[in-house]
């Protein structure tokens, strides 16, 4: 057939604006779909006031129908003394939000928004249940325990997480409502801890699944100190002044660290290291205020005997092991270390070469500098950790002394 030349020309033309407008569909299909990637991506853990507020009505409708208790219930159900003020976030499913209690700032969290998302205990649909005795009720709390840490405790360890047994129709709704919070690690991290050591939270009570814990700034890792300097030492005029507050804070990482190592009766790891996971106390204490991945030896050696093909299938946040090619099975012993992690996460940032621009130069500023990033790169701790621990007083000692 033949085509005339300007029929040929209206063809073209059509084609012409065909695929431009193929074109143009393909592009903004592109563009709207990097655009819900990067939203799902930077608000998936971002929390609503309209939720929260949902959250914990549920909490309290539970209540009023004596399905959980807790001493902190009252309060927020019924006499409102405990006021939800804003959500912090939500993550993997946990919330996290700040409240008012009788005038004191406090954080509520759960690991899940309902109560009925927790495994409740099988025995208490059992006709017999109130025939349980309290030495039966502490094997079923240890073996409970034992699945969430993986620690087997003594009942002398067990009787600070137990409460009197009360001999009445709530027994069962106060076992549920503990039982729920045996489900959730950091909450028997920090009930277990805070008798013992001053870097963890806290917790001030309970209220079903949700427990609250003292309120302390978190870090952050846009700001340039990490920490909010001023919010626990005042305003800081002089860089000296700052820098003598970062040295306090570096040591009591250091003494944290050597505590979590030694002192308890199996080494706790940390595998998120972050400044929004650690807070400071006015006194210049570091707290850990998430422990969500914190685990002891028994439960961190589970994790990491996975099998493997490379060494980067042994990565599990900021522990890790080596794989070994002849069994294809990561080894469970943890190469990297708590002091490693936090000088590569933490030290690196503070001590660097300019040291975070204070005026005058620091006088172990470069030793200092170099500690540091070899601490962040060797497996060899044990040396670092006395020759880091001196070099911090001994800058101490410097400040004091003006630079003398």
């Amino acid at each position: 057939m033949r085509i005339f030349p300007g029929k040929w020309l209206r063809i073209k033309i059509c084609k012409k604006n065909t695929f431009l407008l193929l074109l143009f569909w393909a592009s903004c299909w592109i563009l709207g779909s990097t655009f819900l990637f990067l939203h799902r991506s930077l608000f998936s853990g971002r929390c609503t006031d309209e939720e929260s507020k949902k959250i914990l009505a549920g909490l309290c409708y539970d209540y009023n129908n004596r399905a959980v208790t807790g001493d902190l219930c009252e309060d927020l159900c019924v006499t409102e003394k405990l006021m939800y003020k804003h959500c912090l976030y939500y993550q993997r499913g946990k919330k996290v939000l700040q409240a008012d209690w009788q005038g004191t700032p406090v954080i509520l969290k759960s690991k899940n928004d309902a109560f009925s998302k927790f495994q409740a205990p099988l025995f208490l649909d059992e006709s017999d249940a109130q025939s349980l005795t309290d030495t039966e009720l502490l094997l079923m709390v240890a073996v409970e325990i034992k699945n969430t840490l993986g620690l087997d405790l003594p009942n002398s360890t067990l009787l600070p997480l137990w409460p009197e047994r009360k001999h009445s129709q709530n027994w069962k709704v106060e076992l549920a409502s503990m039982w729920s919070l045996y489900q959730q690690e950091e909450y028997l991290l920090f009930n277990l801890l805070q008798d013992f050591s001053r870097h963890v939270l806290h917790i001030v009570g309970t209220c079903g699944h949700f427990y609250a814990v003292e309120f302390l700034s978190a870090g952050h890792s846009w700001k340039q100190n990490l920490f909010s300097l001023e919010e626990v030492v005042g305003q800081c005029k002089t860089g000296e002044k700052k820098m003598n507050a970062v040295l306090d804070i570096a040591i009591s990482f250091l003494d944290m660290v050597h505590q979590f190592d030694n002192e308890f009766s199996h080494r706790l790891h940390l595998c998120d290291v972050k400044p929004e996971n650690f807070a400071i106390r006015s006194d210049l204490t570091v707290v850990a205020i998430d422990m969500d991945m914190a685990f002891f030896e028994p439960k961190m050696r589970t994790i990491l005997e996975q099998k493997c093909t490379s060494d980067k299938d042994c990565n599990f946040f900021d522990c890790f092991s080596t794989c070994d090619l002849k069994t294809f099975m990561c080894g469970a012993q943890r190469e990297n270390s708590n002091l490693q992690v936090i000088c590569d996460k933490i030290f690196r940032h503070w001590f660097t070469q300019t040291m975070m621009g204070f005026i005058r130069p620091f006088p172990l500023q470069a030793e200092l500098h170099k500690t540091v990033q070899k601490c962040a790169e060797s497996t060899n701790m044990e040396s670092l950790f006395s020759d880091l621990y001196s070099l911090l007083q001994e800058s101490q000692k410097q400040l004091h002394r003006g630079y003398m």
